[in-house]
């Protein structure tokens, strides 16, 4: 079974969408065809047809999207993309890092809506964010006596470990 999506797209975008393919149909286009030029099944330019046979234009009309409301505007959530892009540090924080819980604030200080740390991934992946976890390295590291190491001693420590195993020194 596919999974019901609601296709991309704004409202008006997608009236003109239907629209369009009534345009389309009346221009002598089977619904099959229609389907492929539109980026929609078969069965949907035919629930189109039918919408636009009992009710005209009017029943091709955009209709609410279901479900609540979102707490945040198109313009707050771009805002607030700014806010994360300029990093942490920026609102405030002295490490790099923004977690789930740390956005949830930023948002209620700067919008006054209240969203609990969980919720906050929807708006982040909504966005096109995703869960990232930083590289944990000393800050004393030594890339070059790192890379001395794996040139120089990590081949011959390599090397030896099949003959410990031939004289029955194992780990």
């Amino acid at each position: 079974m596919i999974p019901c999506m609601r296709p991309k797209g704004t409202a008006q975008q997608l009236e003109r969408r239907r629209l369009q393919a009534m345009a389309l149909l009346e221009q002598g286009h089977s619904q099959v065809e229609v389907a492929r030029r539109l980026g929609a099944t078969a069965g949907a330019v035919s629930q189109w047809r039918k919408a636009y046979v009992l009710g005209g234009p009017r029943g091709l009309r955009a209709r609410p999207q279901p479900g609540r409301p979102a707490k945040l505007t198109a313009k707050q959530r771009q805002r607030l993309l700014r806010m994360l892009v300029n990093g942490p540090g920026r609102s405030g924080y002295r490490t790099p890092l923004w977690t789930l819980g740390r956005v949830a604030e930023v948002i209620e200080k700067s919008f006054g809506v209240r969203y609990d740390p969980s919720s906050v991934w929807h708006i982040l992946r909504g966005m096109g964010w995703s869960c990232q976890k930083p590289e944990r390295r000393a800050r004393e590291r030594d890339e070059r006596a790192i890379a001395r190491w794996r040139r120089k001693d990590w081949p011959r420590i390599k090397k030896s470990a099949p003959r410990q195993k031939e004289h029955g020194v194992s780990r």
